[in-house]
């Protein structure tokens, strides 16, 4: 075994290699255990371990600050000088890097940086899976077959600077998919959650839930494409507002480029964006869905900086009691825009001050309405009214009167998150779930369900 070989120990030799300016090293240590099932029975499971380290290095100019950034896997003590090299060759080939800034300093250190890292194992899945087991015997009684994975990582982020700083992030981050198929593969059903130990995930539950569904798909009718009263369920609803919360950079917003732009100039910061009490919101501490409280930006984007690598994060409303608070920005856009530093924080919730459960808002419709059960295929038609298109998938059921009556075809829709915020009639409970089409990126949200009164199904979709 190498004689450096703790993460601490990899980052502290890394920052002891360095002849830049300034470096950023990154030490990321994974741990991942799955299950998968098909046809009521298992069918794999597995355990994996690995490393990536991420050196970042800055170079100080006469015409300005350059960086480089190089990450690779697997990284031993032999590897360090090479990766460290390259950055710094990177570094000196680059020109001045466009975000710049003193790199972070004064931030106290973690009191666990030198703590072996956390690791996940089939140990997380002890009670899921007997529960699991179970529900594949209700599901063959019943007549239906259940499909589906449950994954669970957990990344332990070791940051290091030579200004000093030396902090430490445990990430856990658990996803169920489960689908409920009929024998005759001609009616399914979906349900996801997101958790971070599958503690506070019940099988029998979910297994309910789809049957429930496959009974509504036993009556077929057809709908034609329109505008139709529509209750999105809260994994939809998280669906739009990542997006959205992905399309609200301070930058873009000033130079006239996206939806929070203002005709003339400016931003619409300070605009009622929702008659409704809605409060969009970001916070590393928020109970459940807790992330890095510090930034971690393995490279630059249009929503972060590798400059800010270990600024603190406070939690952050985006959009407070229906009007826009706050776009994303790094240190370096801040300043471009006069805007407040706002960076990015890997969770999101909408609070609407709602009571009802997705269940009683359906009991509550009168007339005829739409329920989703997800969406899928999201893409940008037009980032200036952050219009999007996609598909309705898993089921959509016709609900008349507070009953449901019957399962629809799926639909194409166009619809702007912005807008839909405008024309909500009603918001449910908050409660945690599981982005279906940004999963695999986005994971910690905690959403209302909404009722729209006139959502646009712009055509019908042959998509199941």
């Amino acid at each position: 075994m190498s004689r450096v070989s703790k993460p601490y120990e990899i980052v502290e030799r890394a920052l002891e290699l360095s002849t830049t300016d300034g470096l950023v090293v990154i030490a990321d240590e994974h741990s991942s255990a799955n299950l998968r099932w098909a046809g009521n029975a298992l069918t794999t499971n597995g355990v994996t371990r690995g490393r990536t380290l991420t050196v970042i290095a800055t170079v100080d100019g006469a015409k300005g600050t350059a960086s480089g950034v190089v990450s690779r896997s697997a990284v031993t003590a032999d590897d360090l000088e090479p990766l460290v090299r390259a950055a710094e060759a990177a570094a000196r080939g680059a020109g001045p890097a466009e975000d710049a800034q003193p790199l972070v300093s004064g931030v106290p250190s973690s009191p666990d940086f030198t703590d072996a890292p956390a690791e996940t194992g089939s140990e997380v899945f002890a009670d899921f899976a007997p529960a699991l087991g179970d529900a594949f015997a209700r599901a063959r009684s019943g007549g239906r077959e259940l499909y589906g994975f449950a994954n669970h990582e957990l990344t332990s982020t070791y940051l290091g600077t030579s200004t000093g700083l030396r902090l430490r992030h445990d990430q856990p981050t658990g996803t169920l998919e489960l689908n409920a198929k009929s024998p005759d593969r001609t009616r399914s059903a979906w349900a996801g959650r997101s958790t971070r130990d599958f503690k506070d995930v019940d099988p029998a539950a979910l297994d309910a839930e789809l049957a429930q569904r496959l009974r509504w798909a036993e009556r077929r009718i057809d709908l034609p494409a329109g505008r139709y009263e529509t209750l999105l369920p809260p994994t939809a609803v998280a669906d739009l507002l990542i997006y959205q919360l992905w399309s609200s950079t301070a930058r873009d917003a000033v130079e006239g480029r996206t939806v929070f732009s203002q005709p003339g100039g400016g931003t619409r910061l300070g605009e009622t964006l929702a008659p409704l009490p809605l409060t969009l919101r970001s916070d590393p501490h928020a109970p459940g869905l807790e992330s890095a409280p510090f930034v971690i930006a393995h490279s630059s984007g249009d929503s972060g900086s590798v400059f800010d690598n270990g600024l603190p994060l406070a939690p952050t409303d985006w959009v407070r009691d229906g009007k826009l608070e706050r776009l994303t920005t790094t240190r370096h856009t801040a300043a471009l825009t006069g805007l407040p530093v706002a960076p990015a924080i890997d969770n999101l919730v909408l609070d609407g001050g709602g009571e009802r459960s997705l269940e009683e808002m359906v009991a509550a419709t009168t007339g005829r309405a739409l329920l989703l059960t997800c969406l899928w295929y999201i893409r940008e038609v037009d980032p200036a009214t952050l219009l999007l298109t996609g598909l309705t998938r898993d089921g959509v059921y016709l609900v008349e009167d507070g009953q449901v009556v019957g399962e629809v075809n799926n639909f194409r829709f166009n619809e702007s998150p912005v807008d839909l915020l405008s024309r909500a009639s009603e918001a449910g409970r908050t409660e945690k779930t599981l982005p279906r089409e940004w999963g695999d990126w986005f994971t910690r949200a905690a959403m209302p369900a909404l009722r729209i009164p006139d959502f646009n199904m712009s055509s019908v979709s042959q998509g199941v």
